[in-house]
């Protein structure tokens, strides 16, 4: 029947090893990591070098869906034109894709 319960152990007997106590902890940790951390960290690697290659005449989608074309580009802020005699100035951060040329003028 000791397979079915466990026998009970004494209070001052040995409690085991502590590496079989964090064995479970250590690879939860190592999945979250491959799972969770490493790929957000990928994504905003990836978003940075966009936003940092971000050029005069490239058309672009923002994180609140507004296609336009790159007019000018500054340190923390770039011009879209989203009409014709219409200009919006974002923040580059909320730039969310580079679409193909000729997108903008398609739309």
């Amino acid at each position: 029947m000791d397979f079915l319960i466990s026998p009970a152990r004494a209070q001052g007997a040995a409690q085991g090893d502590a590496f079989g106590f964090f064995l479970p902890m250590i690879v939860i940790f190592v999945a979250f990591y491959f799972l969770l951390i490493r790929p957000q960290q990928k994504r905003q690697k990836a978003h940075k070098a966009l936003v940092s290659a971000l050029s005069t005449g490239d058309e672009v989608v923002t994180a609140g869906g507004i296609l336009g074309k790159v007019t000018a580009v500054s340190e923390h802020y770039a011009t879209l034109m989203i009409a014709d005699n219409v200009q919006v100035k974002v923040q580059k951060s909320t730039v969310s894709a580079v679409v193909p040329k000729g997108t903008f003028d398609a739309a």
